[in-house]
């Protein structure tokens, strides 16, 4: 137990009216994020999970980002309350004076975090296709005119967490593709159509009673709807390359993801959509061997083998989605063979 996370936990609460300041309470730091403290929260028989953003996150790089971004991840959680209630969990409040918010701790028999089951090669149980279309509803609701997008202006926030880090520090290890990555970089900070998570990866997905509840919303912003397909197939590209007897698999999963969420886009082109997810995609993979957040299960040969690939097709991009997946199981078998 950290004693100056027990206070701010114990601050929050308070605030918040679930405890007294005098109350004893034990919080213990919970594993999984680089961009917040969180900690499982006891006060006597009861179980909360607390979340505070840091303005510096635990990256080897220098990574800055704004911690107001709380908010806009406490109003994400409420938007999925009220558009899928099975998938998601219960608030308890959210103090922008702590930058920090309550919720439900999630444990039980029945909740399992889907990158644990992905890496551990669990047999499938349609997380992908689930995941998928939980997006596509969130997506489509926002493009209501009734829909209320207050709490996600926050372009800034999103080039400062993601286009800055993945894409444009990206950039500058690969001088021949960089103009690439800005006109990716340009484009995804230009729109504003749809609320986008900005972080729907395996790691931030539970399922419980086989329905997906997606945390870790501090990216929650009206983007471009790419962005949170590209980056969640993009999770199983990487498992694909890393788990050689799951490839097929992962790769079928992603294509499930596209199937599960296309139904929902109503407000473009479905295959506008597909092509730019495409261009999306080989960026968002090259991002997590030399962007400032590499993935931690990518052994040195892997990250080559991503490398070499997402260049080459940053250069010649290929679409649709369908046709892009069973090129890269084409790629991932034949250098598995080197």
């Amino acid at each position: 137990m950290q004693p100056a996370l027990i206070d701010s936990c114990r601050n929050l609460l308070a605030e918040l009216g679930i405890i007294s300041l005098d109350d004893t309470i034990v919080a213990y730091p919970l594993a999984g994020g680089v961009a917040s403290d969180i900690a499982m929260v006891q006060f006597g028989k009861r179980k909360l999970c607390v979340k505070f953003a840091l303005p510096k996150l635990k990256v080897q790089a220098d990574w800055y980002a704004p911690v107001h971004r709380n908010n806009a991840e406490y109003a994400w959680l409420e938007v999925v309350s009220k558009v899928s209630p099975t998938s998601a969990v219960k608030l308890f409040g959210q103090s922008q004076r702590l930058h920090g918010f309550a919720m439900e701790f999630l444990e039980g028999d029945d909740v399992y975090l889907w990158k644990t089951a992905l890496l551990a090669e669990a047999p499938g149980r349609s997380e992908a296709s689930k995941v998928g279309a939980l997006i596509g509803r969130v997506q489509a609701a926002s493009t209501s005119a009734k829909f209320d997008t207050k709490s996600f202006q926050n372009s800034d926030d999103f080039k400062a967490i993601r286009i800055e880090p993945y894409l444009l520090h990206t950039a500058k290890a690969h001088n021949e593709i960089a103009p690439a990555l800005h006109n990716i970089a340009e484009q995804l900070y230009g729109s504003d159509h749809v609320l986008c998570h900005g972080d729907v990866s395996p790691k931030n997905i539970f399922l419980r009673g086989g329905c997906p509840v997606i945390l870790d919303a501090e990216c929650a912003t009206m983007g471009d709807a790419s962005f949170d397909p590209a980056f969640c197939i993009n999770h199983l590209v990487l498992k694909a390359a890393h788990l050689p007897h799951s490839a097929n698999r992962c790769l079928a999963e992603a294509n499930q993801f596209w199937q599960s969420y296309y139904p929902f886009v109503t407000w473009e082109s479905v295959a506008d959509l597909n092509t730019r997810i495409c261009r999306l995609l080989p960026a968002l993979m090259l991002a997590r061997v030399d962007g400032k957040s590499p993935v931690e299960y990518l052994s040195a040969t892997e990250q080559d083998i991503i490398r070499s690939i997402a260049v080459q097709l940053i250069r010649s991009p290929i679409s649709p989605l369908d046709k892009l997946l069973h090129h890269l199981g084409e790629q991932f078998l034949s250098m598995s063979k080197l």
